[in-house]
């Protein structure tokens, strides 16, 4: 596995098509690992009390940044789909990752007023 490349993220020369009629194979359960999902998220809010409208009166400006560093991340190459067709041939783009799971960087701003 190519945790850097998402394009051959699986090297399909690393597996063979069976060769018994109606088998799956003999790869384990969970054998092929998707890459590392990580991402960070950040606030920051400022307070300010308005006394001219009331004591307990107060205005919140929020920034919010979701995936603050815009990484990728990618999801699983497989996906329930197989590697070879019933020729025995690999299936075009099988073992290539072409989505990912997350969003891109998002921002938001807002406005909150509490009394």
């Amino acid at each position: 596995m190519n945790r850097s490349r998402p394009l051959n993220y699986i090297r399909l020369e690393c597996f063979g098509f069976p060769a018994q009629a109606n088998v799956m194979g003999n790869l384990g359960r969970n054998s092929v690992v998707g890459p590392g999902l990580w991402t960070l998220d950040s606030s920051l809010f400022k307070e300010t009390r308005v006394k001219r409208i009331s004591s307990s009166f107060t205005v919140q400006l929020r920034v919010e940044v979701f995936n603050v560093l815009n990484h990728s991340n990618f999801a699983a190459p497989l996906d329930h789909r197989a590697i070879f067709n019933a020729a025995g041939a690999p299936i075009n783009g099988a073992g290539q990752i072409d989505t990912t799971t997350t969003p891109s960087r998002q921002m938001q701003l807002g406005l909150k007023l509490l009394w």
